[in-house]
């Protein structure tokens, strides 16, 4: 029964998968700021670029691969540190090429922590302040105010602990990769290579927010997590309750993952035991909203809110409403959303709520079930293949060259300072272009290697990689009701890298060299 569980996850991921990749053949997912502003763009694919270029990267990518198959003789303790110190170069010439400084959400937290650092300013949390509204952006407030206040004053200190996180996705990657192939003979340091030189991940470190410190805690968390269930140590399993509770601190979307691995564990409930599953199963709950928890403790005891932070802060249905625009399925919607809790409901969370459910019921039932269709579509398309979760934006920046900006009359991101590379890379360069074409074909070359490996493991019934299943069909069906940006699908990408090495590397041992080679 469990088997057949898992492999209707497969046949669900592999078809949702498939149309991904079917549907790059005629449409093309965009995020270019400078181009169309802050909304996100489906048009006609341009079939001939398209296959040139998945044909360059392809060959590329083989190329690259056959060279890491060559440090398979070499030790992980001189490869590892290499790849990172490698990775970690390319990331401190990016932030200091590109010297991106903080915008929008970015910008707020940041200023809240150093008010509240300089000026014990918690005014904040007041009727109508960010966090009153937004509580759940304390913890990178919190993060961004002990980092000033132990290190000097200066974005390039934020942005190097945001190249240290990114080092620790890498090493999580390349050793969520080992546990999945636990009994390969090779090192599969292309994995590793991979992880420390893909390109949004290298300029999201330019991104001061909690992107990256999220993905950190939360892969790791699943890391351990699957080494639990092969290892059934409670310590595994304590440590990846506690990352887990930390990287949900962070971001909240950590509920899926603490759903995929409690199903796993179900699912491997014989192997572990009854009494280390029950045991891990309980310390995953009760240790999950510890630190929210404690948060709201402690603001209370110093007596900077009254009540709970939660009670009358934004409710998730303002981002259900969000989530539904025929205009742009379900993107940013101009602050309509936004003006309904803040003016209409006056802040008051239970008032918002009834008048977001009123909206949310006039927008079903005005909608015909195709135009409901045709946005759902439009919404799983252009989230999962635009490609770059936006990093032409929040990683790469703006040059900022016009104070209007953008065609279509949006407010450029500036530089601290301009650069040869800001010059090369200007909002309207064939360059940023060029990057953005490469990034959109490196994903549906990876989604691809993902069919496969979902393929191969249907046909062999080999489900070692459920937990990475369920985790990525949780944050598609999340944001297929949420309100959408491809950022907010940064912390599957970890898993997308190894998923699609796996299948590549099946791609290469099975077909490439059996037929292409000979």
């Amino acid at each position: 029964m469990v088997k057949g569980i898992q492999k209707i996850l497969y046949i669900m991921l592999a078809c949702l998968i498939g149309l991904f990749i079917a549907s790059s053949f005629f449409v093309r997912a965009e995020y270019h700021f400078y181009e169309y502003g802050d909304t996100p763009h489906l048009g006609k694919q341009q079939l001939v670029l398209f296959i040139l270029i998945i044909g360059t990267v392809l060959a590329l990518s083989i190329f690259l691969y056959k060279l890491c198959l060559k440090l398979n003789k070499y030790s992980w303790k001189i490869v590892i540190p290499a790849t990172l110190l490698f990775s970690c170069a390319l990331q401190i010439a990016i932030i200091f090429l590109f010297p991106r400084l903080p915008t929008d959400d970015s910008e707020t937290v940041l200023s809240l922590a150093m008010n509240m650092l300089y000026q014990k300013d918690y005014s904040t949390f007041n009727t109508g302040g960010y966090l009153y509204m937004f509580p759940f952006n304390f913890s990178i407030v919190l993060y961004l105010k002990t980092l000033l206040q132990l290190f000097p004053d200066n974005y390039l200190v934020i942005k190097i602990f945001n190249i240290l996180f990114t080092l620790v996705t890498t090493v999580m990657i390349y050793l969520l990769n080992r546990e999945l192939n636990s009994k390969s003979k090779e090192h599969d340091y292309g994995v590793l290579v991979f992880g420390a030189t893909y390109i949004p991940a290298l300029f999201m470190s330019n991104f001061i927010y909690n992107d990256v410190i999220a993905t950190a805690f939360l892969t790791s968390a699943l890391y351990f997590s699957v080494r639990f269930i092969r290892t059934r140590s409670i310590k595994t399993m304590i440590l990846a309750a506690i990352l887990l509770a930390i990287g949900n601190y962070f971001r909240s979307i950590g509920v899926i993952f603490l759903i995929a691995v409690l199903l796993s564990i179900i699912f491997n409930i014989r192997k572990i035991g009854v009494k280390k599953a029950v045991a891990s199963l309980i310390l995953m709950a009760a240790l999950f909203n510890v630190p929210a928890w404690s948060q709201n403790a402690v603001l209370q005891a110093t007596n900077v809110v009254d009540e709970s932070v939660n009670d009358n802060s934004a409710p998730v249905y303002m981002w259900l409403n969000m989530g539904i625009n025929l205009n742009t399925f379900g993107f940013w919607d101009s602050r309509q959303s936004y003006n309904i809790y803040q003016r209409d409901a006056g802040y008051n969370k239970a008032d918002s709520v009834e008048l977001f459910k009123e909206s949310i019921s006039n927008k079903l039932s005005e909608a015909s079930a195709g135009d409901l269709a045709k946005m759902y579509f439009k919404k799983l398309i252009w989230t999962w293949t635009e490609g770059t979760y936006q990093m032409e934006r929040y990683g790469m920046g703006n040059d900022g060259s016009s104070d209007t900006g953008g065609s279509r009359g949006f407010k450029l991101e500036r530089y601290s300072y301009t650069t040869w590379a800001t010059d090369l890379f200007k909002a309207d360069s064939n360059y940023r272009s060029g990057v953005l074409w490469v990034l959109y074909v490196m994903s549906f070359l990876m989604y691809c290697g993902i069919f496969i490996r979902l393929l191969s493991g249907i046909r062999a019934k080999r489900y070692e990689e459920t937990s990475l299943i369920l985790v990525i069909l949780g944050f598609i069906a999340f944001y297929l009701l949420w309100e959408i940006k491809s950022r907010y699908i940064y912390p599957v990408y970890p898993l997308l890298i190894v998923l699609s090495y796996m299948g590549f590397k099946d791609f290469y041992e099975c077909v490439w060299k059996k037929y292409f080679l000979r």
